[in-house]
């Protein structure tokens, strides 16, 4: 086993309360968002935790992994779901690498001519 994702969930849950307590306002600010995320009631609660797991794929956060699967399996996610779209988040990076590559290579072709 990697990882024991469940232990690592309680873990971080209990240091972002401690974080919490420093900073209320902050932690008030990212559920007013998340909120607001859901307020629209055009995705069903399961597509938002697989667009939330996409994401924390592509943005390496396995606090966000570890919160939204679970979150995805409770709002019904099936593991065919999850990975496909983790597929999405898979095509989409290197997609993102491709168009940085691209932005390096622009970056050099106008570095003035030695």
């Amino acid at each position: 086993m990697m990882q024991d994702w469940n232990t690592y969930r309680d873990s971080l849950m209990k240091r972002v309360g401690d974080f919490a307590k420093q900073t209320p306002d902050v932690l008030r600010g990212l559920s007013v968002i998340d909120g607001a995320a859901a307020k629209t009631g055009h995705l069903d609660a399961k597509m938002h935790e697989l667009i939330a797991l996409a994401v924390a794929v592509t943005t390496r956060c396995d606090g966000c992994i570890s919160v939204h699967t679970k979150k995805a399996a409770e709002a019904g996610a099936t593991l065919g779901e999850i990975s496909e779209a983790l597929s999405v988040a898979v095509a989409l990076n290197a997609g993102a690498a491709l168009v940085y590559s691209s932005r390096v290579v622009e970056a050099f072709q106008q570095l003035p001519a030695k």
